[in-house]
């Protein structure tokens, strides 16, 4: 395998690592309240992102709300149109840049709008690589992880059966 692939997939690897230990610290400070909006959420997540010392060890800078941008055309507005992404984690190795990206949906176990939300906006931009090079993060605000799952999968199933039709 090539040095650009191994670099590539250790650096992925550590930016799960960072979010994943985010997220336990707001989990133990027990700071995250039910009733935040996803950017609260993802906003405390991000701040110990950037308090992790491990960050700037592997230096790898990170930010919120981050632009993606397309190639459009340059008319008043433009950037207005482009997706944005939760976060963005970055890093340089010689001459190459990497990026990671994680998209993040409130979600709970029986409201058929967040899961719906969480299909559209959050999987479906991923298949059509609207995002590209990430992963989606669910913030599970009520119910059992099982069930919310299923339920995702039964509506990804009902939404397959309508388009065989």
């Amino acid at each position: 395998m090539s040095y650009k692939f191994n670099y590539k997939r250790a650096f992925e690897q550590r930016c799960f690592q960072l979010i994943i230990e985010a997220y336990k610290t707001t989990l133990s400070e027990r700071v995250i309240q039910l009733d935040w909006n996803e950017n609260d959420i993802s906003s405390e997540i991000h701040r110990h992102i950037k308090e992790n010392p491990l960050r700037i060890t592997w230096k790898v800078s990170s930010n919120v709300e981050s632009h993606i941008p397309k190639n459009i055309p340059k008319v008043k507005g433009f950037a207005d149109k482009f997706p944005r992404i939760d976060f963005r984690l970055t890093t340089f190795s010689q001459r190459n840049e990497y990026d990671y990206f994680f998209e993040a949906k409130n979600i709970k176990q029986n409201d058929y709008a967040l899961k719906r939300r969480y299909i559209n906006t959050g999987i479906n931009n991923f298949i059509s690589k609207k995002y590209e090079n990430g992963s989606l993060i669910g913030y599970l605000l009520e119910g059992k992880i099982d069930a919310t799952v299923k339920g995702i999968n039964t509506l990804l199933e009902k939404t397959k059966e309508k388009q065989k039709n």
